[in-house]
């Protein structure tokens, strides 16, 4: 009896997780341009200029995590990013020692488990942590005078030092996933996964 596997091709990225994907991307990157622009580290808009993009595009990021939430909610998605400590250890392993020594990834993608453990942890920790965490605050910093007026908050300084905090995580998550990318079969096997909706997977 033969022990080999067969694979398949099956969509497992959905149209609209593809699309929120990229369009929190494309955002998030014009948010960090932006915001590191206006702490002085270049120039690269202009001050005003980015400001204005700044602003705008927070809010467009808070309609668009409005409706992320609502359909990760009402689509079942959400089991997708429950957090299990079920195969952490050999995950860990991999990704620190096996895939140096070209060992396939210990989790097997199917429909309805698209996400290892480590992945389940990070993605539900930037989902549902940084990501509202970073829109309160901005929000907060945006209407601060309105804020200050009717007494809910008297300063400003650590809600804009916390903003500019989580940002950086939110760019360390970006670089990890930019690192992440290269994990593929090949170079483009995980854009192009994320572009079409479909992997590869075995049997």
């Amino acid at each position: 009896m033969s022990n080999t596997k067969s694979s398949k091709i099956v969509v497992i990225f959905k149209r609209f997780e593809r699309f929120w994907h990229w369009a929190q991307a494309l955002m998030i990157l014009i948010l960090l341009l932006t915001g590191l622009e206006l702490h002085g580290l270049f120039q690269l808009f202009g001050f005003a200029p980015a400001v204005a993009a700044h602003n705008l595009i927070g809010f467009v990021w808070t309609g668009l995590v409005v409706l992320i939430y609502s359909w990760i909610l009402t689509t079942g998605e959400w089991q997708q990013y429950f957090p299990t400590l079920k195969g952490v250890e050999g995950t860990l392993r991999y990704y620190f020692y096996g895939v140096f020594k070209g060992e396939k990834h210990p989790h097997h993608m199917t429909v309805d488990d698209k996400f290892n453990p480590l992945q389940r942890l990070g993605y539900i920790a930037i989902l549902f942590g940084l990501l509202p965490l970073q829109v309160l605050s901005g929000f907060a910093f945006y209407f601060f005078p309105d804020l200050r007026t009717l007494g809910v908050i008297g300063q400003v300084d650590l809600i804009a030092i916390f903003h500019t905090f989580n940002a950086y995580a939110l760019l360390s998550f970006v670089v990890i996933h930019l690192y992440m990318i290269t994990f593929g079969e090949k170079l483009s096997t995980h854009i192009k996964a994320m572009i079409t909706g479909k992997e590869k997977i075995e049997e």
